[in-house]
């Protein structure tokens, strides 16, 4: 299994930034082809230290890291990213990698 792992950063307004997110952003990343599962936080993210720099940490899953990389170069791929500026202006870290249970 490979995960797409987004950060989103602490948005100005929390309120319209989740709004869009699962009304607009959501659905449009569900299309994307290849997409085993999707999940986001259920709450607040802290750290051991305290207070993230996070709002939302959103975990995608595919079957492999090329999965993932057909998926961001399909053109359901490239509205989900292309969707990121009408959302995030705080800004997104993307992180792709193989997983493995331990």
């Amino acid at each position: 299994m490979a995960k797409l792992v987004a950060l989103y950063r602490k948005p100005a307004d929390a309120k319209a930034f989740d709004a869009y997110y699962f009304s607009r952003h959501v659905p449009t990343a569900k299309k994307v082809p290849g997409l085993r599962r999707y999940e986001v936080n259920s709450g607040p993210i802290v750290s051991p230290q305290g207070e993230s720099a996070y709002h939302m940490i959103a975990t995608l899953s595919f079957d492999s890291v090329d999965a993932i990389e057909r998926a961001l170069a399909s053109p359901e791929g490239q509205a989900t990213a292309g969707d990121l500026a009408n959302f995030a202006p705080a800004g997104v870290e993307l992180l792709v990698f193989d997983s493995t249970e331990v």
